[in-house]
């Protein structure tokens, strides 16, 4: 399909998001096309591996293509948004249990759905280039597509920092969390896929050491916390200002529903049942009011001050937080994955 390239060539399943002007935002025909050729390639003697990476010059993938939601919900209830998902995270779990090598080039922008594409992979390469968050918190919306399940495994608080800030990690960043493995020069990638053809082993030969990250310790401190209350008093407490200050800008309810399903996440068993507790959260956040209006904010008005109903974390009721764990009435499964 025009949207995504899929082709082999050399032995390497090749995939390439092929939306640049959108930074390559996946959309449902993307998803369905990217699954079909994995289902097919798992079983082809011919492929030995698969790579993705995106088209043009600003990034892997910025994430689904959100403004579609705003537009399914406004039109017809949201119906295709929780299709999509559906297949989207059917897709985020046949990635990380892909039987050959994943290998995911995650250079410049990788957001959202694009952490789902390539973090989920068995061999995840970032640049200096890479500009890597999961953002879902600022439209209203809890990290999906396998992002709790990975954030919530990352070295101590560092995944609850991430997905409380919606904070923007650079590779070496990444590599600190576990959403990524290899540093590799943006301007070596090209050599890199040629000798991947002949030596799925090359990416060591091509990366380099990742660097300094800004990660402190008072982030574990911080974000220790059973409440996003007690998160900003801690941070507040530890003169971070500005941690805290951007923190607040994000919705209230998908801030205290991100905390609740991180933790949740935690005591889960696999990465299936996260993304089946994840499609439970993204279908009551559907329903409710602040994704819709996030998304009004930032990417169809672009006005920046999206108004969130309630409009504080005090008045976020506990039971209002629990309901989005609670099933759909369109249920999910993903049984067929597990191994």
């Amino acid at each position: 399909m025009d949207d995504v390239l899929i082709r082999v060539e050399r032995g390497l399943g090749r995939i390439t998001l092929d939306r640049p002007r959108a930074i390559n935002a996946l959309t449902h025909a993307m998803v369905r096309a990217i699954d079909a050729a994995l289902v097919e390639w798992a079983d082809d003697d011919g492929v030995r591996a698969v790579v993705v990476d995106g088209a043009g010059e600003r990034g892997l993938c910025a994430g689904g293509d959100i403004r579609s939601i705003h537009d399914d919900v406004r039109a017809g209830g949201g119906a295709d948004t929780l299709a999509f998902w559906a297949d989207e995270y059917r897709m985020n779990a046949r990635i990380a249990r892909f039987p050959k090598p994943y290998i995911a080039f995650m250079d410049g922008v990788v957001m959202g759905g694009g952490v789902g594409v390539s973090a989920h992979g068995s061999v995840r390469v970032v640049t200096e280039r890479t500009k890597l968050a999961m953002p879902e918190v600022g439209i209203g919306l809890a990290p999906d597509v396998g992002g709790t399940y990975l954030l919530s495994r990352a070295p101590g608080e560092l995944g609850t920092y991430a997905a409380l800030t919606g904070t923007t990690l650079t590779g070496a960043e990444a590599i600190a969390c576990g959403l990524a493995d290899h540093l590799v020069p943006a301007d070596r990638l090209p050599a890199l896929l040629t000798a991947l053809a002949d030596d799925l082993d090359a990416v060591a030969a091509h990366a380099g050491t990742p660097g300094p990250t800004r990660f402190r310790p008072w982030i574990d401190e911080c974000f220790a916390a059973d409440s996003v209350e007690e998160v900003l008093d801690r941070l507040a407490a530890c003169g971070q200002d500005a941690t805290a200050a951007e923190i607040r800008t994000k919705s209230p309810t998908a801030l205290k529903v991100a905390l609740a399903a991180l933790r949740r996440a935690r005591a889960l068993p696999d990465l299936e049942s996260v993304l089946e507790q994840e499609y439970r959260v993204s279908a009551a956040c559907l329903r409710g009011h602040d994704l819709v209006e996030g998304i009004r904010a930032q990417i169809i008005d672009k006005d920046r001050t999206p108004r969130w109903q309630p409009a504080a974390l005090s008045e976020v009721d506990d039971h209002v937080v629990a309901a989005h764990f609670a099933e759909p009435e369109v249920p999910f499964t993903l049984a067929a994955h597990r191994r």
